[in-house]
């Protein structure tokens, strides 16, 4: 079978991540429980920033969010890599901005993840991700934008939404652990 996954937020804790870099850099003790409940993917409200300062505290500190050490989220590294031992293919596909496709391609090999050269998409826009997975003919896709899982219904292939707070409300499959997604696909 045919997987696609994004890769943040899906597959890797980076909200979570960014959220622990903002309250060092901003000095600031925000509790996580605020982040976990939070309806908003961007998450600078949480520091009192409006929309221009959240977007520039994004573009000052994306490569140290990006690159250091962002936890996979439990099961994640372990249900892929078994996946692709089992014979399945698997796809990534993230937005991530362009010039940090090749980093981002080697940092998820450099975690463990099962990539191929071939399989990495990467600097589409969220409504281009429809078309790659279309191409692709996946059997499966996760992701957990309500901004890409909204363009998608129409597929033949099965959506599956990683949950999170800003989505709990589109009515989607959801992979709330990914031991039990594997499970759910008798695989």
């Amino acid at each position: 079978m045919k997987f696609g996954f994004d890769i943040d937020d899906t597959l890797i804790n980076l909200r979570g991540h960014a959220f622990s870099i903002y309250q060092q850099k901003l000095e600031q003790e925000v509790p996580v429980e605020r982040l976990d409940d939070f309806k908003r993917l961007e998450i600078h409200e949480l520091f009192g920033l409006n929309e221009e300062e959240g977007r520039q505290m994004w573009m000052d500190h994306v490569e140290e969010i990006f690159f250091t050490n962002c936890s996979p989220f439990k099961g994640s590294l372990e249900v892929l890599n078994e996946l692709a031992e089992k014979g399945h293919e698997i796809y990534y596909i993230t937005a991530r901005f362009k010039e940090f496709g090749e980093r981002t391609k080697e940092w998820m090999k450099e975690q463990g993840f099962p990539v191929q050269d071939d399989h990495f998409y990467y600097g589409m826009n969220d409504d281009e991700k429809l078309h790659i997975i279309q191409e692709l003919d996946l059997d499966y896709y996760v992701d957990d934008k309500p901004a890409v899982l909204d363009t998608l219904s129409d597929l033949r292939t099965s959506v599956y939404v990683r949950d999170q707070a800003y989505n709990r409300h589109l009515e989607l499959p959801r992979v709330t652990d990914w031991y039990e997604f594997k499970r759910e696909l008798g695989l």
